[in-house]
């Protein structure tokens, strides 16, 4: 990418460069609009920034509201933001000189946390965000426009053993440097110190940690941290295996790319059961080329044990990853004894997390936290993340890609150093941080639990998943009609995010196509918790006129079907063992005899007694089977489909369109059966107050005494 400066081509190989120039002359005049403009530009590029990382500001002239005079006023990224996807809403507004008279009553490193609270007594605009740790960092800094930003190629030097010497030599002393310290008032006073020591500096390298940049403009600010980050990108680049090969080289090889993802597939539910001793978890999975080239070489071993050195990957990624013990090309298949592989080397982790906590904690820390890996690296196939919901596991992995690119930055000019554990407990355990997840929303009733509900593109499984994603589910989508699937996708993705869905093609009759969607589901997110059997058809006709090939498609699918999802499901579940649910939606008309319906009748009996029989088996490993009994659900769904409503019509003597109200009038509460009707009643089996049950029909009918169980 080539960029004009001063008739000067400037090339950039290693940052995008975003900058429009007529999108931002429509923006002049208003530097908080600019502001935003700079830091989506900056955080929409994972090598500049990460997700939730950085920080961005800009100082205004703007009039105060009680005195009418003009103020000096920092518009800065508040707590909890992120500046890829930051808005007007996202930012704190402060009054500059409050902000900074605040040194007059700060007391010292020791009484760093009461400062926040201060900084509520700076706020200029009253309906801004909240300030974040990092308000004052920008705030002794004179610059209009800052960037703290977290760049790989920067943090790589600073991470460096040697990372002060290199910043001034790769720079010639046009950028300051300050040792690590803990974010927060007197790091910003260290800043100020180190601008006044060296008047005229562009930047300044904070050890370990990021780097600060600025400008007296917001494109001035934003070059400024272009060229810094290429620069340090370009002097890595050419420092890459001139010394070593990268990482010590390449101890193995990785499996094929099918290979990788087949025994990630395997492995997945095992470790999700490991990772979700204390809650449930979701997975996430990725081989990238990075991590591949990182988890297979010589340094590894010595490397993962020393953990990150950024606060922000450090925060998501934990004190350091778990590396497992099977060869690449492990069988899987004996699950018992992968488990019995494992075990030890979990527990081994959960004692080396509780020692971490136990030798550094102080008199008022937080109890300790999960004990769990976060990162697992698998040598030869990729690395898994497992955090409370699919963005988190998401963003632990590529904060850990983060983490492999300093150190292999550091190492190729230097030698990696990650922060002492004492420094890293006090980030994690920082009162100030549990503040924040004392403040996050409580957990939905299916938070870390994955779904999988097949006919789920339309009808009553859309409105069953729907329901489960609503209340903190992540769910597979599936459905023999590709084009439909994708039209249910692009609706979840709006209403729940891309975290929170993923889709397979599946006919529940083919065993190859049902297994391909539970590895999509253990690749996405894991494993399975929940799964509900609701794809079907139905066929009504006389006895006479019912064909042999009516017949067999009814058991195909609706008995067979059931059959088949159900045994792919209690592998994955059993691998897991953390129970599961599994909800079968079969009808009144398995305890009701009715006319022209002996195919599509027998078959939901078959289901239903099918139900009982796994519900008997699968209850001692804490599997739950149970029953959704509907009655003539008509809204959007493919039962009504290929003559059933009009066969059913005939069989009751009226037309088409009366069937509605003909079904209502006959129920006790007289009420038309929609499909969210049926998905309240699986979530009434999945949610949590019916766990202690199993082997249970509960009827959607509106209430068909001759349908009652007992």
């Amino acid at each position: 990418m080539e960029l004009k400066i001063d008739n000067i081509v400037k090339t950039y190989q290693y940052v995008n460069y975003l900058w429009d120039e007529q999108k931002a002359a429509s923006l002049q005049g208003d530097e908080v609009a600019l502001l935003l403009y700079r830091s989506n530009l900056l955080g929409s590029d994972l090598r500049i920034t990460n997700y939730g990382g950085g920080n961005t500001s800009c100082k205004v002239s703007d009039k105060d509201p009680l005195t009418g005079q003009d103020v000096e006023v920092m518009w800065i990224k508040g707590s909890g933001g992120d500046i890829g996807t930051l808005t007007k809403s996202g930012l704190a507004a402060l009054y500059v000189d409050r902000l900074r008279n605040l040194e007059n009553v700060y007391r010292g490193v020791a009484y760093e946390d009461e400062m926040v609270e201060l900084f509520n007594h700076c706020i200029f605009d009253l309906s801004s965000k909240a300030p974040s740790i990092d308000t004052p960092l920008h705030g002794f800094l004179p610059f209009a426009h800052i960037d703290h930003l977290h760049p790989d190629a920067a943090i790589a030097i600073a991470a460096a053993k040697d990372g002060k010497r290199i910043t001034q030599e790769l720079f010639g002393g046009s950028i300051g440097w300050v040792d690590w310290q803990k974010p927060g008032f007197d790091l910003g006073l260290q800043l100020r110190v180190c601008l006044e020591e060296n008047p005229g500096i562009r930047g300044i390298m904070l050890g370990s940690h990021g780097l600060f940049t600025w400008g007296d403009t917001a494109y001035e600010c934003y070059v400024n941290s272009l060229d810094v980050i290429e620069t340090c990108a370009e002097y890595l680049s050419r420092n890459y295996g001139a010394g070593r090969p990268v990482f010590g080289g390449q101890k193995i090889e990785s499996l094929s790319s099918e290979e990788r993802l087949g025994q990630a597939a395997r492995i997945a539910p095992i470790l999700r059961g490991f990772c979700s001793s204390e809650r449930h978890m979701i997975g996430h999975f990725t081989d990238d080329a990075k991590v591949l080239e990182y988890i297979n070489s010589q340094d590894l071993e010595r490397l993962a044990p020393l953990g990150t050195s950024c606060p922000d990957h450090f925060l998501r990624t934990k004190i350091q990853p778990l590396i497992l013990n099977l060869d690449k090309s492990e069988d899987l298949r004996d699950v018992n004894a992968i488990k019995a592989k494992l075990q030890p080397l979990f527990e081994d982790y959960r004692a080396m997390y509780t020692r971490y906590y136990e030798t550094c904690k102080h008199p008022n820390s937080p109890a300790i936290r999960d004990r769990n890996p976060v990162i697992i690296l698998y040598p030869g196939v990729g690395m898994f993340a497992f955090a409370k919901d699919k963005q988190t596991a998401r963003v632990a992995a590529e904060f850990y890609i983060n983490a492999i690119n300093v150190m292999k930055g550091a190492e190729a000019v230097s030698e990696y150093t990650s922060l002492p554990r004492q420094e890293a407990f006090n980030i994690e355990y920082w009162l100030l941080e549990e503040a924040k997840l004392q403040r996050m929303p409580r957990p939905k009733a299916l938070s870390g639990k994955v779904a999988l509900v097949t006919g789920s593109a339309g009808g009553i499984g859309k409105a069953i998943a729907k329901k489960f994603a609503q209340e903190g589910a992540v769910v597979l989508l599936n459905d023999l009609n590709a084009e439909r699937l994708a039209t249910a996708k692009e609706e979840f993705v709006d209403l729940f995010g891309k975290d929170a869905v993923e889709t397979a093609t599946m006919n529940v009759t083919d065993g190859v196509q049902i297994d391909e969607a539970f590895k999509k589901a253990t690749l996405a997110f894991g494993g399975v918790d929940i799964v509900v059997n609701n794809a079907g058809l139905s066929i009504s006709k006389t006895i006479e006129e019912h064909t042999q090939k009516d017949w067999d498609l009814l058991y195909d699918v609706l008995v067979k079907g059931q059959f088949l999802v159900t045994q792919a499901a209690t592998k994955v579940l059993k691998a897991q063992d953390i129970g599961g649910d599994i909800v079968n939606i079969v009808s009144k008309n398995a305890l009701v005899s009715g006319p022209n319906n002996a195919g599509y009748g027998s078959a939901k009996a078959a289901q239903l007694h099918l139900s009982r029989l796994n519900a008997t088996e699968l209850g001692p490993v804490g599997i739950r089977v149970n029953i959704v009994n509907p009655d003539a659900v008509i809204s959007d769904s493919n039962i009504w489909a290929g003559g059933w409503a009009e066969g059913r019509a005939k069989a009751y003597g009226i037309t088409v369109d009366e069937l509605p109200a003909y079904y209502a009038k006959r129920t006790l509460l007289n009420e038309v059966i929609l499909p969210e009707d049926i998905a309240n009643a699986c979530f009434a089996f999945v949610g949590g107050l019916l766990n202690k049950s199993t082997g249970n029909v509960l009827n959607v009918d509106g209430g068909v005494a001759v349908a009652f169980v007992r």
